[in-house]
């Protein structure tokens, strides 16, 4: 009876144990998720803020091209600076609390490619072209990744691991931009498919350059085509 009595104990304390054990490794997991998605909540609302750009650039378009080639140019000067272990007060924090795992050690990109990609649709486009291609980059690239990350469920091989509640709502969102600025259904369909095409490659931050370029380029094309 006492030997059972031991045994019973033996394996109450393994079961505990266990329990323990995985409620720490769920606590874990679920603290590294919720940082994963503030950094990227963070990482989004730089991509937002790019969307003032059309506007701005309706005002005085060279200043606002001035403008981006400051900002990106003392954005590059501050993060080789943060990576030499001089911390720049502000810039350094925001950096750091958007970067991805991938980025710790080294320069991070995203805010660079995300001012040359504004940079070129206003130097490469028409305005509402322009106006078009980055809000695509704005809206369109930054409501897919927050999407994919809350509520990501079907990630199909074609589309690298991103997934297709992402890439619906890239589509929805550069649709509803892209006809609010051209008021034409063909252009607005054009654009939000090109947006999903390339949001759905792996180029990691060099999307920023690529989405933009690309969506301006079909918008360009399309709205020559059908006047």
């Amino acid at each position: 009876m006492e030997f059972a009595s031991k045994i019973d104990m033996g394996r109450a304390m393994t079961l505990l144990q266990l329990f323990y054990k995985n409620r720490f490794q769920a606590l874990v997991w679920n603290q590294i998720g919720a940082d994963s998605l503030k950094s990227e909540i963070i990482r989004k609302m730089l991509h937002f803020l790019i969307a003032l750009t059309p506007v701005l650039a309706s005002f005085n378009k060279i200043a606002t091209v001035a403008l981006l080639m400051i900002g990106t140019l003392g954005y590059t000067l501050m993060e080789y600076l943060r990576i030499s272990g001089v911390k720049v007060p502000i810039i350094s924090a925001i950096t750091s609390m958007a970067s991805r795992p991938r980025d710790a050690g080294r320069f991070v990109i995203g805010p660079v490619t995300l001012g040359l990609g504004a940079l070129l649709a206003l130097l490469l486009y028409p305005s509402a072209a322009a106006a078009i291609a980055i809000y695509a980059l704005a809206f369109g690239d930054g409501i897919a990744s927050l999407a994919g990350r809350i509520f990501g469920k079907w990630r199909p091989d074609f589309l690298f691991g991103k997934s297709i509640e992402g890439s619906i709502a890239c589509f929805t969102v550069v649709f509803a931009c892209a006809f609010a600025v051209s008021g034409n259904v063909h252009i607005a369909a054009a654009a939000a498919f090109t947006a999903m095409v390339i949001e759905a490659l792996p180029l990691e931050d060099f999307d920023n350059i690529a989405i933009p370029v690309s969506v301006g380029l079909i918008v360009h094309i399309v709205s020559v085509t059908i006047i």
